[in-house]
């Protein structure tokens, strides 16, 4: 199904993550590097907290999975008995005019003839297939004997591993290995802003089973992701299930779920959640000669165990929270006059920041004092911005922008001067309705912290 594209909304929010300290081009002053973003204080924030919360609910909150790092140069020999060195590839074709490399999948189809997005030649080469990992050399040679690649994903780490863990940890079937971090693809055409880049990271679960397990686990897991996309604020009514069929899985696959977003440039892919069989675990097995199969004390039986994987984009991530957080709104400024205010309505266990604390004046020695009492109460538990700058209006409309979700303004009643039973209380605002309330400062971080959690 396609979905309508709204490029300016798009051009909105990329210039919202740059203005505000989202994400950044890589190596910008020097022209920039294509595929690479880097994140800015507040985008570090909300990756942070992205990551954090995947941990907390994929491993820290459940018995049967642990988790590993594992290096990102990779041996080439395991990816030689994962099949990347030979099929890791993407068809590619070449535009004669413009002379743009382009995948094959991006050509205009007009009346049955293939054309270039950029310049809408039909002057164009054959496909061949273009392999997307990087390579490398280890140590001082430059020759065969050292050659190494970046992984192209986290999976294989955890399969050549699985026996290492497996015995560690004592684990029973089913239970899974988690990890973070970095992968490596060389797109041949980045685009969409960070959804397709050469450098992105991955939250990614190998879930071990029995065979007769697998089906039923792959249904669980598609479940688990979609409650965790609503846990951190993403709009189910944008969120599509696709069962991919049988001539686009890989051959390996028994079933295979894309997790599907509607974003403004379209509908595209936030996670797959794949049921790879014993493939993976059998190829290593056969490549390495070392046994990876798993012993069952109760049948007294030795398998290789098959695995459930789902596998989401850090970075994809980010952006679909983004976009889903982004809207615009009237409301009126500190003189009464409407205007159009900008905000990010991130679930506050997500947002960078999550409160905004200002004295209601600057210039009053006491508010100041009072303010940063505040702060101080506040930062050990959770991260808090100071601000005194302007009215404020405009200090509220600047963390709206920025997805703060609470705003706590430190007044005369916070003095107690007009009634002295609000001595010791703050304003507390709400991001998303703007209501005020009083709070005392006593209570500030129990109840932050229990919309936050």
């Amino acid at each position: 199904m396609s979905v309508p594209t709204d490029q300016q909304h798009m051009e909105k929010i990329v210039n919202l993550c740059k203005r505000r300290g989202f994400i950044f081009q890589a190596s910008e002053i020097y022209g920039g590097l294509n595929g690479a973003w880097d994140y800015g204080p507040l985008g570090v924030e909300l990756k942070r907290n992205l990551k954090n919360y995947w941990w907390r609910v994929t491993v820290h909150e459940r018995e049967d999975v642990v988790g590993m790092d594992g290096a990102i140069l990779t041996h080439p020999d395991v990816l030689k008995a994962s099949g990347h060195v030979e099929g890791f590839s993407d068809p590619m074709i070449d535009c004669r005019s413009c002379k743009a490399h382009l995948r094959l999948d991006q050509l205009i189809d007009k009346k049955g003839v293939k054309q270039c997005p950029n310049c809408g030649s039909k002057d164009l080469t054959e496909a061949r297939q273009f392999n997307l990992m990087f390579e490398t050399h280890v140590g001082a040679a430059a020759d065969e004997s050292s050659i190494a690649y970046l992984r192209p994903e986290t999976a294989q780490s955890i399969f050549v591993q699985f026996k290492n863990i497996l015995e560690v940890s004592r684990k029973k079937l089913p239970f899974g290995i988690a990890q973070i971090g970095k992968a490596f693809r060389n797109e041949i055409n980045p685009r969409n802003f960070t959804f397709r880049s050469r450098e992105f990271e991955q939250m990614e679960l190998e879930y071990f089973c029995r065979p007769e397990q697998g089906m039923e686990l792959l249904e669980y897991w598609k479940e688990e992701r979609l409650k965790f996309y609503d846990d951190i604020g993403i709009s189910r009514s944008k969120l599509h299930v696709r069962n991919v069929p049988d001539e686009e899985r890989a051959f390996y696959s028994k079933g295979t779920y894309d997790i599907e977003y509607d974003f403004p440039f379209g509908r595209q892919e936030l996670e797959g959640v794949a049921y790879r069989t014993d493939y993976d675990l059998s190829q290593h097995q056969k490549a390495s000669g070392k046994s990876l199969e798993y012993f069952d004390d109760e049948t007294k039986q030795r398998f290789i165990p098959h695995v459930v994987e789902p596998s989401a984009g850090v970075d994809r991530t980010i952006l679909a929270l983004i976009c889903d957080a982004y809207g615009e709104d009237q409301a009126p400024d500190d003189k009464g006059k409407m205007e159009t205010r900008v905000v990010l309505r991130f679930h506050p266990r997500l947002a960078p920041i999550k409160c905004g604390i200002f004295p209601l004046l600057k210039n009053n020695a006491q508010l100041v004092a009072k303010a940063k009492e505040v702060v101080a109460l506040l930062r050990p538990h959770m991260h808090v911005f100071y601000d005194e700058s302007g009215a404020i209006g405009r200090r509220y409309r600047r963390q709206d922008e920025i997805g703060t979700p609470f705003g706590i303004t430190v007044d005369f009643e916070t003095l107690g001067e007009k009634d002295p039973t609000l001595r010791d209380t703050v304003t507390l605002r709400d991001r998303d309705s703007m209501k005020q309330r009083r709070i005392a400062i006593g209570a500030l971080v129990s109840t932050l912290r229990a919309e936050i959690i």
